[in-house]
């Protein structure tokens, strides 16, 4: 169980970084962002996360915004398994989680 809590959440680490590297490339590259290899790559790796946060979340909310909801779900989905991660270790031992 342990080993399934720390593989989600590392993959939730990696989905926010990907999301929070392709969002302050974009700020620094402007309007080339789109000509931009590394802001590319950050898109395919966003594409899923984002298309999946369209599907969740109520039409309301604009299309300029989702990005920022796949965000926070992401985060969410972070911090319920860091702390299940916290539970499952203080049950079976500290010294057992390292």
């Amino acid at each position: 169980m342990l080993l399934l809590v720390e593989i989600l959440k590392l993959l939730a680490e990696v989905a926010l970084l990907a999301l929070a590297g392709q969002f302050v490339l974009g700020l620094l590259a402007g309007k080339r962002r789109e000509q931009n290899p590394f802001y590319q790559l950050f898109q395919v790796l966003t594409k899923p996360l984002i298309a999946g946060a369209r599907k969740v979340s109520p039409r309301v909310v604009l299309d300029q915004h989702v990005p920022l909801v796949a965000f926070f779900l992401l985060f969410f989905v972070w911090l319920v398994a860091t702390i299940t991660k916290i539970d499952i270790c203080v049950r079976i031992g500290v010294h057992l989680c390292k």
